[in-house]
């Protein structure tokens, strides 16, 4: 089970009824923070998530509206009396950008692991926490990734098997996490005793990018695929600044999305231009694109389960 909040929508700067982009996934006791523009820890107190488990805080880019909250975060972390190290991931120069932001919180009770990723990979596979998260390369005004979590369910146990061939109970165990074991002189691998991968849980981030293949690519198959739609009136004013400034409208979103090989099963926008109050206004052209496009506000969230067998 994953927890999913979409913490702010906002893009730019934050607005009185609309927080930055930023959104926290928590799975298996810890939480993953992506993205931290200013005041992020408020978004995080109001959707009434603690601040202590969060272990891994990944960075799209060095734009100020995706980190500069992080010195107040990391302080609201150590406020939480989080001992244990964090690990931050994002593109190049990272370390360097964090410790300088850092002037202003120098005392951290905790160890700071930094994941730099390499500008020359347009995909990059990280296994952390036991998710697989793919760094992927987006096309904005400076280098800028977004991210896809997968947690990958290993076939279901049978039991019959392993009776049959003769193991104790307490092999069985090992053979369900993957290991190998041996017993009476004979080696017994868990593909004697495990049906097929299961379906598992995936969600695709995207966001401060013009429309690309790789997204699409990232999308496909997701239960949920957050993406920006920064403008989405349809005027050619929107348009016109979308291709400028490296940014997507709501209908190029959609398309991603409706040209994945597997349709996502769920989409929200977010990092809203601050120009647009109402952004549920043009939610119908984009649904005229993707049915399950939705316009969402700050904290929508959602609860993803693996399918009953």
């Amino acid at each position: 089970m994953i927890d999913v909040c979409l913490l702010g929508t906002g893009g730019m700067m934050p607005l009185p009824y609309r927080s930055l982009t930023s959104m926290m996934l928590r799975y298996n006791g810890s939480s993953i923070l992506l993205d931290c523009g200013e005041a992020t820890q408020i978004a995080v107190r109001r959707r009434g998530w603690s601040f202590n488990p969060i272990d891994l805080i990944l960075i799209t880019h060095f734009h100020a509206d995706h980190i500069s909250g992080l010195p107040g975060m990391l302080l609201a972390m150590g406020n939480a009396d989080r001992t244990e190290p964090v690990t931050l991931v994002g593109p190049p120069g990272l370390e360097r950008i964090v410790r300088s932001l850092l002037v202003i919180a120098p005392r951290l009770p905790f160890k700071l692991e930094f994941i730099e990723l390499e500008d020359i990979a347009d995909v990059q596979t990280l296994n952390l926490l036991g998710l697989e998260i793919h760094a992927f390369r987006l096309q904005h005004s400076m280098l800028c990734y977004g991210y896809s979590f997968t947690l990958h369910r290993a076939g279901k146990f049978n039991p019959a098997a392993a009776k049959a061939l003769g193991l104790p109970v307490n092999y069985w165990g090992k053979l369900q996490r993957g290991d190998t074991v041996s017993y009476e002189g004979k080696e017994y691998t868990p593909d004697l005793v495990m049906g097929g991968a299961r379906k598992g849980l995936k969600i695709a981030y995207a966001t401060d990018t013009r429309p690309i293949a790789q997204i699409s690519k990232e999308a496909s198959g997701a239960d949920l695929f957050i993406c920006e739609g920064m403008y989405g009136d349809g005027s050619a004013e929107s348009d016109h600044k979308a291709r400028e400034k490296k940014h997507m409208t709501m209908q190029e979103a959609a398309s991603l999305a409706a040209n994945a090989e597997i349709a996502p099963e769920k989409m929200w926008f977010t990092h809203y231009s601050p120009s647009f109050i109402n952004p549920q206004d043009y939610e119908e052209s984009a649904k005229s694109i993707f049915p399950a496009a939705e316009v969402v506000k700050d904290r929508a969230s959602l609860v993803l389960d693996f399918e009953e067998d």
